[in-house]
């Protein structure tokens, strides 16, 4: 499919991103949006960001800005930097995706474009303004990543994760370094595994079962009281137990809101509904699947009470911060925009100051549990109408879903999720801008939830693949 712009920012093919196309997008975003007096520019560790982050930064400069360059970053350190300095910002990724591709993720002043800033950049982008004559400047930024580790290190202290082995899955995550030095900084015992010299899509939300039987591998040849992680621009994190089992990202949320001292959580539909039976939140709130999303409950909650304490996190476990909230050593700015290191930081050490392990910690949790993959290569031009027609027809669901029991109801707010007598939940999506149709279950097991992922991806491979 040709690049796209959506939610996650621009995306597609390295070939089509040509200089021109990436040109364009960053002078209309720079027309239809507040950027400051500087755009900062960061980037992924895949082969093709370096030449399109020289783009991006020259295109600023063009537009009379000044290009701060923050070098390979995680998206974010770098959001964290632009915010501080009142600035906007984009980021050279492609996150999970192979490195045949790549994109481009745009931050205005106040944190990630919203859905409307999205479609103003789209207008813009069909009547460019004249370029002025004047050139902006160029600035370094060279303490951006030490910047994002401070803000951990300073709030959890150097004893939260004292006595910890934690492993560091490195591969070809942008925050492979920042990763082991905070664990350190917090008072654990680093062990950085896997450097990969080659670019890895890892798919925090999608482990393969291969990746899987490594990550039990390593905890036990290395005696891991954990081991972390982080997809490429480590927007995302993900966390394994001592057995090396995944924790997902819908259970790092809520316990990461409960250890801040949330009390009101904004997240997406297909997040685990076992929050609704936790009691130490207020107010729920579910949105579409997307940050945009999420950033914007949290907004209009803050809007109507600037004190809310407002967490928001996704599935994939990406986590952001409404409120200043107490951490352990020191107070804890702000940040809403996609996190990696947060929702690993705060259960590991509310883990260990009550005692307990990781798999401790969300075995207390109440018995509700997710699975979630998808298929690659699967085109809109499939995935929509066979999306729609099961939306309309009954009868085509049930055909579908000949495996399950009766359909209790279903939802509707992004994509297809049906609930079924029992409680057990399938929900089916087609990505927005990349060419993959995920599947997320819900169940009272996990086996339960890994089956019925089985079970219905394997329908979808015969209905689509």
């Amino acid at each position: 499919m040709p690049p796209k712009f959506g939610t996650s920012g621009l995306r597609g093919l390295v070939t089509e991103l040509t200089p021109d196309l990436v040109a364009s997008y960053v002078r209309a975003f720079v027309a239809a949006c507040p950027q400051g007096s500087a755009v900062h520019v960061g980037w992924d560790l895949r082969p093709s960001s370096p030449a399109i982050a020289e783009v991006v930064l020259q295109t600023v400069q063009d537009c009379g800005l000044t290009a701060v360059r923050c070098g390979t970053v995680p998206t974010p350190a770098l959001a964290l930097a632009a915010m501080n300095a009142g600035c906007g910002a984009v980021m050279i990724t492609g996150s999970h995706i192979p490195a045949d591709r790549n994109g481009l993720k745009f931050y205005v002043p106040s944190g990630e474009v919203s859905k409307e800033d999205e479609t103003q950049i789209l207008a813009a982008l069909d009547a460019l303004p004249s370029l002025p004559e004047r050139q902006g400047s160029m600035e370094d930024h060279p303490t951006c990543a030490a910047d994002y580790v401070a803000r951990y290190t300073d709030a959890f202290g150097n004893q939260a994760l004292a006595g910890l082995r934690i492993g560091v899955y490195q591969h070809s995550s942008v925050a492979r370094d920042i990763m082991v030095a905070v664990v350190q900084g917090c008072g654990g015992t680093p062990v950085p595994l896997a450097w990969s010299d080659t670019f890895i899509p890892v798919d925090t939300e999608a482990v393969d079962p291969e990746t899987r039987s490594q990550l039990a591998a390593w905890c036990a040849e290395h005696a891991l009281d954990a081991l972390i992680s982080t997809d490429g621009d480590a927007d995302r994190p993900m966390l394994a137990d001592a057995s090396g089992a995944i924790v997902p990202g819908d259970v790092l949320g809520p316990l990461t809101a409960r250890a801040l001292g949330a009390d009101v959580l904004c997240t997406p539909v297909s997040s685990n509904s076992m929050i609704g039976q936790m009691d130490c939140f207020a107010t729920i709130q579910r949105t579409r699947i997307g940050s945009p999303f999420v950033i914007a409950a949290m907004e209009d909650l803050l809007d109507e009470d600037a004190q809310t304490k407002v967490a928001g996190y996704e599935a994939n476990g990406g986590f952001l911060l409404g409120f200043a909230a107490d951490a352990p050593t020191g107070p804890l700015a702000p940040l809403m925009t996609r996190d990696c290191l947060l929702p690993v930081l705060a259960p590991l050490a509310a883990a260990r100051a009550a005692g307990q392990s990781i798999a401790e910690a969300a075995a207390d949790l109440p018995p509700c549990f997710t699975a979630a993959d998808r298929l690659q290569g699967i085109e809109q031009d499939r995935s929509g109408p066979f999306l729609a027609q099961l939306k309309q027809d009954a009868a085509a669901r049930a055909a579908f879903f000949d495996s399950m029991p009766a359909e209790q109801d279903t939802d509707h707010t992004d994509g297809l999720r049906v609930t079924f007598e029992g409680g057990a939940v399938v929900h089916l999506r087609p990505s927005g801008n990349a060419p993959e149709f995920r599947c997320y279950t819900e169940a009272a097991t996990p086996q339960a939830a890994q089956d019925l992922l089985h079970t219905h991806l394997g329908a979808l491979r015969d209905r689509l693949g």
